[in-house]
């Protein structure tokens, strides 16, 4: 499945559990010796929601939350009537998450409220990281720190093509200043409610999109004045509309869609098999 480009293998898990050895998620994700995707899903039955969804990252991390990746499963779990309704909840990493479909393979999910206090993002600062000159290996920046779930760091710029996401980003994300590793989004501002975006995934690299990282984009483009609190954030693989609400709720409505069902037997491919 994906959404917005942002590419996963999800795998149904409601009836025979999933439990991956170390390495399975690098073989699924590789786009050459595996089915190829930015992350793995897992689809769990939950005692504390209608469903508990896990989010393994190519390098065998475990991400506490994932906005495209929520879209696909609400979807997936509707359709193949995992959940007989079109508003549901998840239980992830990052809490209780709430999807709803909203028609035409679209689903908008409220991801909850931003976390601003710099110790609980985390980073090693304090109070909040907003418009923080920050220095890193190979640049310098000015950023600004926000959690969804998980840790982004926003970074507005004023010409994207002239950026070096491929190298800034795990620059930044493995900055000491950062505990937990981090998400970077790079940004350039079109207009008071329109942007555009690349975003380098703490644990995946670069990926068409990141809901998660869309949402902390608009909040970080509000906090420092940038943007309203209603935008839409164009990414390499489509578009995310994004409300920061006056009850401090983030939004998010985009995109999902099906590709292909297949079985994969796991076993058949020793985790040295695929390269690093």
């Amino acid at each position: 499945m994906h959404g917005a480009g942002n590419d996963f293998v999800l795998v149904d898990a409601t009836r025979k559990p999933f439990r991956p050895a170390a390495g399975v998620s690098r073989k699924l994700c590789d786009r050459h010796f595996g089915v190829g995707a930015d992350q793995v899903l897992i689809l769990e039955r939950s005692r504390h929601a209608d469903l508990r969804m896990r989010i393994l990252n190519p390098d065998g991390s475990e991400a506490e939350m994932c906005g495209n990746g929520i879209r696909c499963a609400v979807l997936y779990a509707r359709t193949r009537g995992l959940v007989k309704k079109d508003e549901m909840s998840f239980e992830t990493r990052a809490g209780i998450i709430r999807p709803r479909l909203i028609g035409d393979g679209r689903a908008r999910v409220d991801m909850g409220e931003p976390v601003l206090d710099a110790e609980k993002i985390p980073t090693r600062g304090r109070g909040r990281v907003i418009e923080a000159p920050f220095k890193f290996d190979g640049g310098r920046a000015i950023v600004t720190c926000v959690s969804m779930g998980n840790p982004h760091c926003v970074l507005f710029v004023d010409d994207l093509a002239e950026v070096p996401a491929g190298t800034w980003g795990p620059a930044i994300e493995r900055h000491p200043f950062f505990p937990r590793r981090t998400n970077v989004e790079f940004v350039q501002v079109l207009g008071p409610d329109r942007v555009r975006a690349t975003v380098w995934e703490r644990g995946a690299g670069l990926t068409l999109a990141c809901g998660t990282g869309a949402c902390a984009v608009v909040v970080a483009g509000v906090l420092t004045g940038r943007l309203r609190r209603s935008a839409t954030v164009t990414l390499p693989g489509g578009v995310l509309d994004i409300e920061w609400a006056p009850d401090n709720r983030v939004f998010m409505a985009g995109p999902a869609a099906f590709v292909f069902d297949g079985n994969f037997k796991v076993e058949d491919v020793k985790v040295g098999d695929v390269p690093n």
